[in-house]
């Protein structure tokens, strides 16, 4: 049976006089503490399609992540002081927001098909959801904190966990909305909600969710980039 909960509130994003982005960092970092660094962004020159290069502002032309990685400054000065969040986002206020994982949120990305797949499987076993984000190509599941102890105990008991499965953890990162990739718009499927009493969106552990992703991620391909 799903668990009843007490009454939640769903977040909204639109502050008056500021960008929507600008709005959601400061929601990221003032309300909830999570850490964020601005995204690379993409080349908005138009080079990179006589080239046949992916679109991304960095130096590397084979970019997996094209426009939605930490470049400069590095991911190590994630943050979640808002001076520093506006005073970058008033720079370059359309620059895609990247969240430093492993401290105050993971996460578990696996292709769409597949994350649909699993979102199904887990609604109907009753499991609560943290925040989803939906990429153009990838479903990228938020959850608490896990070090990589507690992943590999978890997917010991699978004979095979596939490449396509991929696990944001200490030193990691994922994109969020409202930013966008080279491919399209990032956006919630299932949007942040934080429950009465407390400062920021509830989030499941890993261990309640990993083996039907892993179930789910056996359809979908295995790849060798994080695709947006």
């Amino acid at each position: 049976m799903r668990e009843i909960l007490g009454r939640r509130r769903k977040l909204s994003f639109r502050w008056r006089g500021q960008s929507a982005l600008l709005s959601a960092v400061l929601t990221y970092t003032e309300q909830w503490k999570w850490p964020v660094v601005p995204g690379v962004g993409h080349d908005r020159r138009g080079s990179w399609r006589a080239a046949g290069a992916q679109p991304c502002a960095c130096p590397r032309p084979d970019c997996p992540v094209p426009g939605v990685h930490p470049h400069d400054p590095g991911l190590m000065a994630a943050t979640r002081d808002p001076r520093m969040v506006r005073w970058w986002w008033t720079a370059r206020p359309d620059a895609p927001v990247v969240l430093a994982t492993g401290d105050r949120v993971s996460a578990v990305s696996l292709p769409a098909v597949a994350g649909a797949r699993a979102l199904d499987t887990l609604d109907r076993l009753g499991v609560r959801l943290g925040p989803v984000v939906a990429t153009p190509t990838r479903f990228v599941l938020l959850v608490a904190p896990y070090s990589l102890e507690e992943l590999g105990e978890l997917l010991d008991s699978h004979e095979w966990v596939p490449s396509s499965l991929r696990y944001h953890g200490e030193g990691g990162y994922v994109a969020l909305p409202p930013s966008s990739s080279s491919a399209g718009q990032l956006r919630w499927i299932r949007p942040p909600v934080v429950d009465d009493g407390t400062t920021s969106p509830w989030l499941p552990s890993v261990a309640l969710i990993v083996d039907t992703l892993v179930r789910a991620g056996r359809t979908a391909p295995d790849g060798t980039h994080l695709t947006y």
